[in-house]
């Protein structure tokens, strides 16, 4: 009886594939590895480096391919070519979002980042227009950044050379940057609430790019009713949730519709002048997850890339030296850094560029999904099917960038020393769902980063060569390893 059960086990599976490569070739998919019943191809990756597996099968079946991990049939797009083929030529037909379970949990198709259709565009131009409206990309929030950099000094420098773990110190000042502008006011730094809402934040970033955060990304709906790490996860997210509610419930009490001060309050206007369209996307459910949404965005991603390149520049002190005398040239030491002196350092625009090609803090996007049977490069690919659009074989494209695997400012200018654009610099993504907070992230990541190395000298607690910037996860998010430094005056 064993025998013919495992044998009537053999002929069931040999079905369901034969099934599934018939299916493939009816719809010409891309072709990809032959899935299993349930667990699709989670034989062929690895989910404590998925990036590194995604890559592999690259090798074997090129730069499009098709993928199941678990129940979900994925498209994956390698190199620059195929990204900007499929986001840019073809933006309309990849314009969907995929799923990312774990945020999916949260936000069940409400809020501005993982919805389609209507909703999505109607709050995607809502939230640009908003944010801008308050400044992002102009004058203003120049101003908000200066202001916070000058707290971050101060806070740097209170630690008296000191060695220190830098992950709340950015994180503080980049997240009271985007703070001031959906909340309408900034945190002190030893608010208890904001570090807990700092902590979440960076612990749900950490999940995603763990090994059990990949698996509950295949397997999300058995793994909702299952006991594990996913529970802790989500449990930041609620508290997330719960803290902009409460703040959503706090503006509508003292709301003054001809004078919004901020994010929130043009939410509520807008939800005000919509009460009576049945069909409004502007409703208390989206306001509170999008308002997650941008806070999450605006704080993690930039905090991250700052942290990872401190670490960098303990790694290669040449590096910093060579910033240290751009911006002794250009800005001086007494003078206040503005985003315009980016024009005149090269150099150091050079470096922060780099810095995010090579740390790839989002390396496979967030998921895309094509909103109708698309033709793309021979192959059919049907409606509703997911796409990863992997950033890092973008960043690491070794067409468009020399020595990919290492860290080269030299990838980013010419052989005068004069800045080099590259168009296969895309850490923000491209198409119909680019991230819409570049603006101020590049700007940022500038001004925090030269006021940083304007003022201090970093100082590492182990010699150069042994320091290790590989990262400690890579998974949804690009997670750097832990590490202390040290800052002194110059």
């Amino acid at each position: 009886m064993e025998l013919l059960g495992a044998l009537a086990l053999s002929l069931i599976i040999c079905l369901a594939c034969l099934v599934l490569s018939t299916q493939r070739q009816l719809h010409r998919m891309p072709p990809g590895p032959i899935p299993l019943p349930i667990i699709g191809n989670l034989l062929q990756v690895n989910t404590n480096d998925m990036l590194h597996s995604l890559v592999k099968i690259r090798e074997t079946y090129g730069p499009v391919y098709t993928i199941h991990l678990g129940p979900r049939r994925i498209v994956v797009l390698c190199g620059y070519n195929a990204v900007k083929e499929a986001l840019v030529d073809q933006a309309e037909d990849f314009g969907g979002r995929g799923v990312q379970a774990t945020f999916d949990w949260l936000f069940r198709g409400y809020g501005v980042a993982f919805t389609n259709g209507e909703r999505a565009k109607q709050l995607r131009r809502f939230s640009i227009t908003t944010l801008r409206n308050f400044g992002m990309g102009k004058v203003s929030i120049e101003e908000r950044i200066l202001e916070e950099a000058h707290f971050l000094l101060e806070a740097l420098g209170s630690t008296n050379g000191a060695p220190f773990d830098p992950t709340y110190f950015l994180s503080r000042s980049v997240s009271n940057v985007i703070s001031s502008i959906i909340f309408g006011n900034r945190f002190d730094y030893n608010d208890r609430e904001f570090l807990s809402l700092l902590t979440m934040m960076l612990e749900i970033f950490r999940f995603t790019s763990t090994s059990w955060g990949q698996v509950y990304d295949m397997f999300s709906g058995v793994m909702d009713y299952l006991p594990g790490p996913q529970r802790k996860a989500f449990k930041h997210l609620t508290g997330l949730e719960e803290f902009v509610a409460r703040k959503a419930q706090d503006h509508q009490e003292t709301l003054d519709p001809n004078c919004p001060r901020d994010f929130i309050d043009c939410f509520l206007v807008k939800m005000q002048q919509e009460k009576e369209n049945p069909n409004s996307e502007f409703f208390l459910k989206n306001l509170v997850m999008t308002t997650v949404n941008i806070y999450i965005g605006g704080t993690e991603t930039v905090s991250t890339t700052l942290r990872y390149g401190l670490l960098i520049l303990l790694k290669y002190p040449e590096i910093e030296e060579k910033v240290h005398q751009e911006i002794d040239r250009v800005i001086g030491r007494n003078r206040t850094p503005v985003f315009e002196d980016r024009a005149q350092m090269p150099y150091t625009d050079a470096v922060i560029h780099e810095i995010q090609r090579f740390t790839d803090v989002l390396p496979m996007a967030l998921p895309r999904r094509v909103i109708r049977d698309t033709h793309f490069r021979g192959y059919t690919i049907p409606k509703g099917t997911e796409v990863f659009p992997v950033l890092a074989t973008v960043l690491s494209d070794p067409q468009h960038f020399a020595r990919p695997a290492k860290f080269d400012p030299q990838h980013f200018l010419d052989d005068s020393g004069r800045f080099k654009r590259n168009e296969a610099f895309l850490p923000f993504c491209i198409g119909k769902r680019f991230c819409f907070g570049e603006p101020l992230a590049r700007m940022e990541l500038f001004l925090f980063f030269t006021s940083i190395l304007q003022h201090f000298c970093l100082k590492s607690l182990l010699p150069p060569q042994d320091i290790d910037i590989s990262p400690m996860l890579v998974g949804f998010a690009t997670i750097p390893r832990a590490y202390k430094l040290c800052v002194t005056p110059r």
